[in-house]
């Protein structure tokens, strides 16, 4: 059975919405309320790819990103930013922190999953032998 994703959103409005769309693909889901809840679940369940916010009370999802990024066992995971923020100077500053994707709200479902299920692909794809797996180059959004 795949991992689960995690969704870190502030909104239970939010996080509903996105658990709803990855629950309709097949995904099971984890989720969390703010950064510091997010690394707690991270530790307890490993999970296969994170959706985050940005703007999240006690640990932003840019701080979230860098925490993840610094975690030996979390450093691979893929990430996908998901935020009301849509200046380039904040995107610049999702990638800065480690974010594989950035998109901005309202999320559209199918681009939510085609993002991913891309991303799934490429952690999915074959690693040369007893080479260890980096963070993912970000994608072009």
């Amino acid at each position: 059975m795949p991992l689960p994703i995690l969704i870190v959103d502030d909104s239970a409005v939010v996080r509903a919405f996105h658990a709803y769309i990855l629950r309709s693909a097949g995904f099971e889901v984890v989720e969390a309320e703010n950064g510091f809840t997010a690394l707690e679940r991270l530790h307890a369940i490993p999970c296969a790819l994170a959706i985050v916010d940005v703007n999240m009370p006690h640990m932003d999802g840019f701080t979230l990103i860098r925490e993840i990024r610094a975690n030996a066992p979390t450093r691979s995971l893929p990430v996908i930013v998901v935020s009301t923020e849509q200046e380039a100077e904040d995107k610049r500053m999702g990638f800065d922190a480690g974010a594989d994707v950035y998109v901005v709200k309202p999320t559209q479902p199918d681009e939510l999953m085609e993002h991913v299920r891309t991303l799934m692909a490429r952690v999915a794809a074959p690693t040369p032998l007893g080479a260890r797996r980096s963070r993912l180059a970000p994608l072009a959004s």
